[in-house]
């Protein structure tokens, strides 16, 4: 793996994904002269301050034109460039998709996009901003490694292994500040592999991005509180998706519930759900996420409680597939 770049947990609260990443992309860059960052106007919105100080000569501001990024970042991996694409999800995945199949996908170029401000995670800018359609797009794509970081840890991790391999990369990261999940980098990440954060025999809840933290909080509770024994997945790679984690899950729970800041239509929920059918295994499943609807607007911590994709929404998910009634007595002093 590359990587001179450490940083422990206490900084990691104090800086979002996006941070991260442009830390990550800094160390990278002063290390390999074909490394170049590019952005559409949004180097200060997508943290790429650290790169701007240590190279400012290889980052390139095509100006509000995502379409035009994708082009010359597509020409400059031809030319044996690494260029590292830095936009917000909603239009790295849909103002430019032209641009994405068929200039850096069909020719399955060496560029790594990085999408910020995925999900609901700048839910107060509104349905324009809000990117929950994008692993359904991206998904689709030939050639194309989707990664979804459920920290900053990980985050590195991903910017790291994107670095290492060759080919187009997908990383979906968040605006906000993350909670931490992981207390290092080294956890055992590797792409297209599925990382346990929760043991468990009764259920398992399969998680990605934001939502990570929000499913092994609540296998806490309903371990201390219900005794159900909650297996969470952290499936950070949405594409390849580890077929073997999920299968030995629908073995050995019989329950999957998924979960996602994203549509249930196309997303994390699909690639599990075309797993377990083309298995053929026996399970129970269902989808937690954006159901067929637009989002609503305001704070991400709001929507995801809303929608039922944070900590408590997940407990009442797993009570309900499991047959267990949400509350059996009048004392909700237990409740999260």
């Amino acid at each position: 793996m590359a990587g001179g770049f450490v940083y422990n947990a206490v900084d990691q609260t104090e800086l979002s994904t996006a941070e991260i990443y442009g830390k990550a992309l800094a160390d990278i860059i002063m290390r390999d002269q074909k490394v170049v960052a590019i952005t559409a106007d949004l180097a200060k919105s997508t943290k790429l301050g650290d790169v701007l100080k240590v190279c400012p000569e290889r980052v390139i501001n095509v100006g509000i034109a995502e379409q035009d990024m994708f082009g010359v970042a597509a020409g400059m991996a031809r030319a044996g460039m690494i260029p590292f694409l830095s936009g917000f999800s909603a239009f790295t995945s849909m103002r430019a998709c032209d641009q994405l199949h068929t200039d850096i996908c069909y020719q399955n170029v060496n560029a790594k996009i990085i999408a910020t401000h995925a999900g609901t995670s700048f839910g107060q800018a509104g349905s324009t901003h809000h990117a929950i359609t994008d692993l359904a797009i991206t998904r689709a794509m030939p050639n194309l490694t989707v990664i979804v970081p459920a920290d900053g840890f990980e985050t590195a991790n991903a910017v790291n292994a994107a670095y290492d391999n060759f080919g187009p990369y997908y990383i979906r990261i968040n605006r906000g500040f993350d909670r931490v999940l992981y207390e290092n980098m080294d956890y055992g990440f590797e792409v297209g592999k599925a990382v346990e954060v929760h043991p468990g025999t009764d259920i398992t809840v399969i998680a990605c991005g934001s939502c990570v933290f929000q499913a092994r909080e609540a296998a806490k509770f309903l371990r201390n509180v219900d005794g159900i024994k909650v297996r969470v997945l952290n499936m950070h790679t949405i594409k390849p998706i580890d077929r073997d984690a999920v299968f030995k899950a629908a073995e050995e729970t019989g329950h999957i519930i998924t979960v996602e800041d994203h549509s249930v239509i196309g997303g994390l929920g699909s690639a599990v759900a075309e797993a377990v059918a083309e298995a053929g295994k026996l399970c129970t499943l269902k989808r937690l996420g954006h159901q067929d609807k637009f989002a609503p607007i305001g704070l991400h911590e709001d929507i995801m409680s809303e929608v039922g994709i944070d900590a408590n929404g997940i407990i009442a998910a797993v009570r309900e597939a499991l047959g267990i009634d949400f509350e059996e007595d009048d004392n909700w002093d237990d409740e999260v």
